[in-house]
């Protein structure tokens, strides 16, 4: 994948890399700005090694998880994890389900900053109305490592809650991924009336 013609040698380049992360999984969370910084990298070849990760992640992920039936958080914990689990800043991911709450795609559909997760109901739902998807499941990550939701975690959820109610796509949930633990808004803190034990 890193090819050639670069200052570096691709088999010494390679090694190199190894020897300055923990693990290929380490690499392959690493930020492509982050490894375009590394000697002997540059520009194209992280943006072509950061393609390489998200292509492979992106087919596996596919190969797991459409189709399968979601009936409560704990359904999506493995999943969740795999997508979120050690990254430094918030991800902003959705979960999209046909009528049956099956599995139809899962997208990263916004990513934030070190505490902070910016995204708008569009992004979350304009995906939704293009596959036909029923419903939707949204989750991000604390980088903290505390899966407490916020003030803000719950005031994003009442907005993404009415967008779907106007556009006939339900919200299901939004997930908080923590270090230790995962947190369903619908079972804790959102909305004050309705389901409280954590099904779908």
């Amino acid at each position: 994948m890193l090819g050639g013609g670069g200052p570096v040698p691709a088999g010494e380049l390679a090694l190199r890399l190894l020897a300055a992360v923990d693990s290929l999984s380490a690499l392959a969370r690493a930020d492509a700005h982050a490894l375009a910084a590394l000697p002997g990298l540059g520009r194209v070849r992280a943006a072509r090694l950061s393609a390489a990760f998200e292509l492979g992640r992106r087919g596996c992920l596919d190969a797991r998880t459409v189709g399968r039936t979601i009936r409560g958080p704990d359904d999506l914990a493995s999943l969740l994890r795999a997508e979120l689990a050690g990254l430094d800043r918030e991800h902003f991911v959705a979960v999209y389900l046909d009528s049956r709450h099956r599995i139809v795609a899962v997208q990263t559909v916004s990513i934030g900053t070190l505490n902070a997760s910016l995204v708008h109901p569009r992004e979350v739902f304009r995906p939704a109305v293009a596959m036909g998807a029923a419903a939707v499941i949204v989750a991000h990550n604390h980088p903290s490592g505390c899966a407490r939701p916020s003030g803000d975690d719950v005031t994003l959820t009442d907005r993404l809650c009415r967008s779907g109610e106007l556009l006939g796509i339900e919200l299901l949930d939004h997930l908080v991924v923590g270090d230790d633990e995962i947190v369903s808004l619908r079972a804790h803190a959102w909305p004050d009336t309705g389901h409280r034990d954590g099904r779908i």
